[in-house]
């Protein structure tokens, strides 16, 4: 039996819930076109593992990590849609947020302050902010230190109790949070927003046969336009899909080159 994993956005706990429905839901729909899907997900893979897995039928990775190590090992699906600010159909932007009680206006009152980040291989938190950083970088530094938190829920939570002055955080989470957690945001003010990208795109494995692809490809639409599913699809604030090519994720390589030439190849 294949694997499917969809563990990029699944908190706060609304989420969690409406990812297994939507999962579910989806999954009748590709069986119904004659491919084998497994009934659930797969909860006890870590997110970054299943990308690696040559049974892999659906899964969801970040674009930063996908143009960095993906490329040829999977195949893009498609692209989600996000019905919040920040995201431009299937583009999506950070929010580079500062404590309510910060005086900065802009992120060159930043400089030599403390940045946090979810990890060094994420678009959102990383590759998105070290971009919008690197202008105002000198010698190839611009903050004081730099927290590695491990994910942007920490980030959040760092910047709002003063254990961190900034950081980047995707509009996708951010918005999920003010919805179904904005007590975790209450402390936060959003004080720029950086360039926009390609989200996080739906995934199969590299073996996944062509046919198979189309078929992903048509149940996705369908499951997302399914009246049945409209309450699940707006818990996740999920409105379609976009066919994007690695063409167009190689925006997110672009923002990677493009601060390693201001010679700021590393948020320092």
């Amino acid at each position: 039996m294949p694997v499917a994993s969809l563990a990029m956005y699944v908190s706060p706990p609304p989420l969690d819930e409406a990812t297994r429905l939507f999962w579910r839901a989806l999954a009748q729909r590709i069986r119904g076109h004659g491919l084998e899907a497994p009934e659930a997900l797969d909860e006890d893979l870590h997110y970054d593992e299943a990308w690696f897995r040559p049974d892999l039928l659906f899964g969801q990775t970040c674009g930063y990590p996908y143009v960095r190590q993906l490329r040829g090992k999977v195949q893009l699906v498609a692209t989600p849609v996000y019905g919040f600010p920040g995201c431009d159909g299937p583009l999506n932007g950070s929010f580079i947020v500062v404590n309510t009680g910060s005086s900065a206006t802009s992120i060159a009152d930043l400089r030599g302050s403390r940045a946090a980040i979810n990890e060094p291989g994420s678009n959102s938190g990383y590759n998105l902010f070290r971009a919008f950083v690197a202008p105002h970088a000198v010698d190839g530094r611009f903050f004081a230190s730099v927290l590695q938190t491990g994910g942007h829920r920490a980030s959040m939570e760092a910047v709002s109790s003063g254990a961190a002055d900034v950081a980047s955080i995707d509009c996708v989470t951010f918005g999920n949070t003010q919805r179904f957690e904005p007590d975790r945001v209450a402390g936060l003010r959003i004080l720029a927003e950086t360039a926009k990208g390609p989200g996080l795109p739906f995934i199969t494995a590299a073996s996944t046969p062509a046919r198979d692809l189309v078929i992903l490809r048509r149940a996705l639409a369908e499951t997302i336009a399914d009246p049945a599913l409209a309450e699940v699809c707006d818990t996740l604030s999920l409105q379609g899909i976009s066919l994007l090519g690695d063409a167009d994720y190689e925006t997110l390589a672009a923002f990677d080159r493009d601060a390693a030439g201001r010679g700021y190849p590393t948020l320092a």
